[in-house]
């Protein structure tokens, strides 16, 4: 009798445990679905939650051309924590990685603050998709101004953020040169090109 209770206890300890791998995996599977791109027609959507993503880094002031003139601006960076879950296992990204840059206005001596710089207002907001299935030359770029809810892809050699991507990237499309906690990551793995750091950003 005391082994028949201990056989069935034992199978349902694994059913349980089944069907809680089952749901997280099916929670797991919904979250991945919900950040992946998000298309109108050609137009990309805009990433509502990006903010509730994998912070990569931040410049402030960063520009790859030397004339370029305009304010300073604080540039922010995240990715989805799936994709960057991915990286950390491969030091690839994923398929339907995306990318969000955002730009905020830098300020300084306001309140209590005398010295250096802090971010205010959003100055923009681009965003970067990788997708072979979608894009010929796999990796797309989006600008979207104001408050625009979509917008169109620019892609291609003719496309300058893809060029100078293609030309001056660490890893694959992706500026990892700049991404201190990733730029490890990629050099365990051998994805890492350590030539970009040696030559100066060609569009």
């Amino acid at each position: 009798m005391t082994r028949f209770l201990l056989t069935i206890f034992a199978i349902f300890l694994l059913v349980a445990v089944l069907a809680l791998k089952a749901q997280q995996n099916a929670k797991e599977a919904g979250l991945r679905r919900d950040i992946q791109p998000i298309y109108a027609g050609a137009k990309l959507v805009r990433p509502a939650s990006y903010r509730e993503w994998v912070f990569l880094s931040s410049g402030l002031g960063m520009n790859y051309n030397a004339v370029a003139g305009g304010p300073e601006l604080f540039t922010n960076v995240f990715v989805p924590q799936w994709a960057y879950g991915e990286f950390l296992a491969s030091g690839k990204w994923p398929q339907k990685a995306m990318f969000v840059l955002e730009e905020r206005a830098a300020e300084s001596r306001v309140s209590i603050n005398k010295t250096g710089h802090f971010q205010s207002d959003l100055q923009g907001l681009a965003v970067e998709v990788k997708d072979d299935a979608r894009f010929a030359d796999r990796w797309a770029y989006f600008s979207f101004g104001g408050d625009g809810r979509t917008a169109e892809p620019m892609t291609g050699p003719k496309d300058t953020c893809w060029r100078c991507h293609e030309n001056n990237a660490a890893v694959e499309h992706t500026f990892v040169q700049f991404y201190p906690t990733l730029k490890p990551v990629a050099e365990k793995f051998g994805t890492y090109r350590h030539q970009v750091e040696q030559t100066a950003p060609s569009r």
